[in-house]
């Protein structure tokens, strides 16, 4: 069996949180006249039970599945869905204690009919009742009967991350820094408010608000896609050094303070969501041996829809935490995304070092740690924070052919959109590479897939791998995107998908002249115009390129000259205005001094 090298990723960063986090049921079928509730995207403790005698009260419960037929008759939304749909036929639920479920289908076909035997019903109405007050607590229609995470409720993702005392103060400390303090804005302070946007889509979607939220998560987009390519091209491009309001070394207080903050709040107050729970799910098979793909638990049948690199990483965490075999607190799902959380902020700040020194660094650090959405992700205990981390190493490596292949596969291996960046790594940064580069490259990731796979061939299981993943993501459905939630716009999908493809392609020769910022611009806009094209888009896929955003934004700021202000102050001619550090300069009494270049960006050495 195969745990490298995922596993040996995921065990030096589970080691570095085990410390705080050790301190500290989708529905089925229902068969009655072969009605079936979809099944949910999230967990659900109360299953529903059919109830048969329409007349009498079940055990434990007040009124009649009649009586609360009726009620849930009078709601306006059944009275609509109804009024377009005469023939429904409703069926009653008992839903966990006090709650009851009515539930209208579409009629069965007649037993004579043509594909009688394959059709099934469609629930179109979802309602429920208490059983207190025979009053509607909740109705829905349309895709909210599908998808419950539609239904906007509170803490469904995160829990009190979501709360706006919370992610309002995260979002002023995230520009707070940067902020135009007597001197006028720039294009740096515009993109800081487009990568805040998405906030407004999602308190749309935490409100249940789905026609509004998801249309507006495409503007950022869009103008992030057009920001990326321009300043990968030499457009754009910021005339002065980086500058911000605050010492550098108060940014690294900062720092450690936030780390702080969001362990603390992933370990009192976050939840695991089905992707969390999937990873463990998946390492717990590869340590007993079990077939990776195929044959998953109910309570989460789709969760072998990933790469295997992203089951490798949970294997450590798995090891050193246990599982009990059901959807507990899932302690090593909390450690393993606390571990990935750290394990991005370190490569930033590593990173940022190697472009412009550790002041750059501690920039990069400070980005990822006061986003609110990369807390969104801690929070949801997803697996995203993996893939920005895998995409970040690629571009630490990106000198080395050999490395950035291996790092390429392990990224594309986790959950495939990273795919797209092959011919990207392929080309590297600096001239075209030679043949003995490209062709160190190809091998190394070639090897590194089969490496990967090894679990997957041998348990001979790479048929379930192509249904339950490849299959699954290329066909899921969604109305978290507008391809999803208005339907009818399949020709204009697949030619924002070929336009990526094309992307994905064209960056491996254009520009021909590359440095590391100007890879990281084009590994954001690869990213971004792959997420405009899928069908299941979420905000748990900012993190995806939010990384390479900020490497490319604050890296294309021009090098560590000296300021005129700064250098008639050194020469003691005047004191510059108070409040307007320069970045590298307030790390220099720390022995945190910047290289000496000039305005172009940093391109390293290609081996």
């Amino acid at each position: 069996m195969l745990l490298w090298p995922g596993s040996v990723l995921g065990l030096v960063a589970v080691l570095t949180c085990a410390a705080p986090v050790a301190a500290a049921t989708p529905t089925g079928p229902f068969a009655r006249r072969t009605a079936s509730v979809t099944s949910l995207s999230a967990p659900n403790p109360n299953t529903p039970v059919l109830v048969t005698e329409r007349y009498r009260p079940p055990a434990g419960f007040r009124l009649t599945a009649a009586a609360v037929e009726r009620a849930a008759a009078r709601s306006t939304v059944v009275v609509a869905e109804l009024h377009h749909h005469h023939h429904l036929i409703a069926y009653e639920y008992t839903k966990g204690p006090g709650r009851w479920q009515v539930s209208w289908f579409t009629p069965p076909p007649a037993p004579g009919s043509r594909g009688h035997r394959a059709a099934s019903q469609h629930e179109l109405l979802q309602v429920y009742v208490s059983d207190l007050t025979g009053r509607v607590t909740e109705a829905w229609s349309g895709f909210q009967v599908a998808w419950t995470m539609a239904r906007g409720y509170a803490g469904a993702f995160g829990r009190r991350v979501n709360s706006w005392w919370l992610w309002i103060p995260l979002s002023v400390v995230f520009v707070a820094p940067f902020l135009p303090w007597r001197r006028r804005p720039t294009l740096l302070h515009l993109d800081l408010l487009v990568l805040l946007a998405f906030s407004v889509s999602l308190a749309l979607f935490n409100h249940a608000r789905i026609g509004l939220s998801v249309p507006l998560v495409y503007p950022p987009l869009l103008y992030l896609l057009a920001r990326m390519l321009l300043l990968a091209f030499g457009r754009g491009r910021a005339r002065e050094p980086l500058r911000v309001i605050v010492p550098v070394s108060w940014m690294v207080v900062a720092v450690v303070f936030l780390v702080g903050f969001r362990v603390g709040l992933n370990i009192a107050n976050s939840n695991v969501i089905d992707v969390g729970y999937a990873g463990v799910i998946g390492a717990d098979k590869l340590t007993h041996g079990q077939p990776l793909y195929g044959g998953w638990p109910v309570d989460n049948p789709n969760g072998d829809t990933y790469g295997p690199v992203n089951y490798y990483a949970y294997v450590p965490a798995r090891a050193i935490f246990g599982w009990s075999g059901a959807w507990d607190a899932l302690p090593a799902v909390h450690a393993a995304a606390i571990a990935f959380d750290l394990l991005t902020l370190a490569g930033l700040f590593l990173l940022g070092r190697r472009i412009r020194g550790p002041a750059t660094g501690v920039v990069l650090a400070y980005a990822w740690a006061a986003y609110p959405f990369t807390l969104y992700a801690l929070s949801s205990n997803s697996n995203d924070s993996l893939v920005a981390c895998l995409i970040v190493l690629a571009l630490l490596v990106i000198s080395s052919a050999p490395a950035r292949g291996v790092a390429g596969a392990l990224a594309g291996l986790t959950k495939f959109a990273p795919l797209a960046l092959g011919p990207l790594l392929l080309r590297g940064a600096g001239e075209w590479p030679r043949k003995r580069a490209l062709f160190a490259y190809v091998l190394a990731y070639a090897i590194a897939v089969v490496a990967l796979f090894v679990p997957v061939l041998t348990e001979h299981s790479l048929r379930a791998f192509w249904t339950d993943a490849i299959s699954y993501q290329a066909n899921r459905g969604s109305p978290f995107s507008i391809w999803g939630l208005w339907g009818g716009l399949s020709a204009e999908q697949h030619l924002v998908q070929g336009l990526g493809a094309g992307l994905a392609l064209a960056v491996a020769f254009v520009p021909r002249r590359r440095g590391i910022v100007e890879v990281a611009a084009l590994a954001a806009a690869v990213m971004i115009a792959v997420q405009l094209g899928i069908s299941h888009w979420f905000y748990l896929y900012i993190p995806w390129f939010f990384p390479l955003v900020m490497v490319a934004l604050v890296c294309s700021h021009p090098g560590s000259r000296l300021a005129p202000a700064l250098r008639a102050f050194t020469a003691g001619e005047s004191r510059p205005r108070a409040g307007i550090p320069i970045v590298a300069d307030r790390l220099s009494a720390l022995g945190f001094g910047e290289p000496p270049g000039d305005d172009s960006p940093v391109r390293p050495r290609v081996r």
